[in-house]
């Protein structure tokens, strides 16, 4: 048996500021990636970071790097003036 700390739906609804309710209708839904565990449902705290929105899929990490190499070769010359002030 693994050594993970699992999060209840109500202490993730805690993390989230919403009702255990919406963390159920989240989890049927398929935003919330959850495991039934006889009535209840726990969530790999790990996942966490994905729920709130504050990890890169691949394809965003592919956007904001094409986002950057635009902005350095169009504006590199005034980048590399206000970097030296």
């Amino acid at each position: 048996m693994k050594d993970t700390k699992y999060l209840s739906t109500g202490e993730l609804a805690h993390i989230l500021g919403i009702s255990r309710i919406a963390v159920f209708r989240k989890i049927q839904k398929g935003q919330i990636k959850a495991v039934k565990a006889g009535r209840n449902y726990i969530i790999d705290p790990h996942d966490v970071g994905n729920i709130l929105g504050t990890v890169l899929t691949a394809e965003d990490k592919q956007t904001v790097d094409a986002a950057v190499k635009k902005t350095v070769s169009e504006y590199g010359e005034t980048l590399r003036l206000l970097g030296a002030e």
